[in-house]
């Protein structure tokens, strides 16, 4: 018998064999508590055909697993009937191999003279155990009417001894050209290439194969799925850059309609700013839509290139023509004007207004922060300075919104002072104008600027002011004799003074008292008249007289041609 049966053929190992699917092909303990024949080791069993001669059985013998020997005598009958063992398990009553079964079960024996098959039965002489067959004590049979559960062309394989299994075979692939062959590596699923097999008798292998057949197509859905996406996304891309582009280049700017909401908001533009950088502080602020409506709204006006440095006070949401025409409006600007010969007392005025402080509250700011707000080393040399900012707030516009500190105000100014005459040597222009210090360069620039009418008037006054500062010249002999000096020390613009009050008064402003420039600048002169200060003309000049009182002042040389400009002046004005 071999292996897969009771037989000498090939049928297969019955499901309901009890040692169907057991742990392992060495052998099992029998239940009669046999030991595993071969003694633990695989074996090899060369299939043994039959041997037959003149119609029987040969001398031909068969193993039964390497033990007891089955022996066949011979017979001149026929054996159509009963060929192999295989045969015998669909007749009626077919031989059983357990020992039970062999006993009490009728059993057809061969008549010895050559008659065949005897009608009659009798009791069946058991075959004897045998020791090495596992299968010898099992009471199970196999029924002549059973399934065959390995004849199906889906069926499972039959067990095989351990020594005999191998790897599983892989499943068979039909072509697939792979990725050197076409198919580009994204689409190729290595794992996944096995096609639908046509062979109906596959078995679990041609299975796998067809189930991952499912995978490759899955795979290459996801993939033209991203292929979509990306091109999808791409021309999507291109759509909204093209409308971009088209609205940039044709379409209206963005813009807001009306002039803005109740909210305020200030918005502080810097010295040097053109429209697009004001343009981007206010949409920043909420005030306009786009930069570019803003910069179209002030092209169309006609004054929207007067929009200076400053801060504004605007609303929000607005209009961009709206905005530019509140910007126009000196009513929205939150800025402090700070003009050429202003004094500071009328400075610090302004901020506290600016500011909604009280007033006052600037002065005292100034008078105790003033070393911490930027001065140039050389500013404030002298003792007897009224205020140490005095010629140091730069004439400009500066941002002054409700909020904001004073001294964030003052040192915006100072820095700009610093910043200006730095561009300047006036070390070196105070020694070739035969001054002590940069300061004096600039108290003088003050006095041009108190005095002087015009930008023509400038430089002459320069040249007196240098000339009268000789204490040789046989004018003045070193006084100046200037009335703004006085009117600063009053902090009044009196151009009327008794002379009997200007002798009086000794303080160290009062030129015509003290000879010399006053202590410091008397107020804060803008850039033309520093220029004058550091470039006088060289003309003889000694004397200058406001002839109208207002705007037109003329010079003289001589004390002489002085007094005749004076009762030009008196005729003028009734005095």
């Amino acid at each position: 018998m071999t292996e897969y049966g009771r037989g000498e053929g090939s049928e297969p190992w019955h499901p309901e064999d009890p040692l169907y699917g057991d742990g392992g092909w060495e052998g099992q303990q029998a239940d009669a508590g046999q030991q595993s024949p071969y003694g633990g080791q695989p074996q090899h069993y060369p299939q043994q055909q039959p041997q037959y001669d003149n119609g029987g059985w040969g001398d031909g013998q068969q193993a039964a697993y390497g033990q007891a020997q089955q022996q066949y005598p011979q017979h001149d009958g026929q054996y159509d009937q009963h060929q192999q063992y295989n045969q015998q398990y669909g007749q009626q009553h077919q031989q059983q191999y357990d020992q039970q079964a062999y006993q009490g079960q009728p059993q057809q024996s061969y008549d010895q003279n050559g008659n065949g098959w005897a009608t009659g039965t009798q009791a069946q002489v058991p075959y004897p155990a045998d020791p090495s067959d596992p299968y010898g004590q099992q009471a199970a049979g196999y029924g002549a009417g059973q399934q065959d559960y390995y004849g199906s062309p889906d069926a499972y394989p039959p067990p095989e001894p351990p020594s005999r299994r191998g790897a599983e075979p892989e499943p068979q692939i039909d072509w697939d050209p792979g990725p050197d062959q076409g198919e580009h590596a994204f689409f190729a699923g290595d794992d996944d290439s096995e096609d639908d097999s046509d062979d109906p008798n596959g078995g679990r292998g041609d299975r796998r194969g067809r189930g991952g057949k499912s995978g490759k197509k899955r795979r290459s859905g996801c993939a033209c799925l991203v292929v979509l996406l990306v091109f999808g996304g791409g021309t999507a891309g291109v759509a909204y850059f093209g409308y971009q582009f088209y609205q940039n280049r044709f379409g209206a700017a963005p813009d807001y309609a009306g002039d803005g909401t109740s909210q305020m908001v200030t918005v502080q533009v810097p010295k040097g700013a053109g429209g697009y950088a004001i343009g981007r502080l206010l949409k920043d602020a909420g005030v306009v839509k786009s930069v570019d409506a803003f910069v179209s709204a002030q092209e169309q006006n006609p004054k929207g290139k007067a929009i200076q440095a400053g801060a504004y006070l605007l609303k929000k949401e607005m209009s961009a023509e709206s905005a530019v025409a509140m910007m126009l409006d000196r009513k929205s600007q939150n800025n402090v004007l700070v003009a050429p010969g202003l004094r500071n007392l009328t400075v610090y005025t302004r901020i506290d207004e600016k500011l909604d402080l009280a007033s006052g509250t600037t002065k005292k700011i100034a008078e105790k922060k003033y070393k911490s707000l930027g001065l140039p080393s050389w500013a404030n040399d002298n003792e007897d300075i009224k205020d140490p900012l005095e010629g140091f707030l730069y004439p400009g516009t500066y941002p002054a919104a409700k909020g904001m500190k004073p001294e964030t105000v003052l040192k915006e100014m100072v820095t700009q002072a610093a910043e200006t005459y730095g561009k300047y040597d006036l070390e070196a222009k105070a020694k070739a104008l035969k001054l002590d210090n940069p300061l004096q360069v600039i108290t003088v620039a003050s006095l041009v600027q108190a005095e002087g009418k015009t930008e023509d008037d400038y430089r002459k006054m320069a040249e007196v002011v240098y000339n009268r500062l000789n204490l040789a010249n046989p004018e003045t002999y070193g006084l100046l004799q200037f009335d703004s000096t006085f009117n600063y020390l009053k902090n009044e613009s009196n151009i009327n003074i008794a002379e009997s009050e200007i002798k009086s008064n000794k303080d160290p402003y009062n030129t015509y008292t003290n000879k010399g420039l006053p202590p410091g600048p008397i107020d804060n002169p803008g850039d033309v008249a520093l220029k004058a200060a550091l470039n006088p003309t060289d003309d003889g000049w000694y004397y200058f007289v406001a002839t109208d009182g207002l705007k037109t002042t003329e010079f003289a040389k001589t004390h002489a041609e002085f007094l005749r400009l004076k009762d030009k002046f008196d005729a003028s004005t009734g005095s």
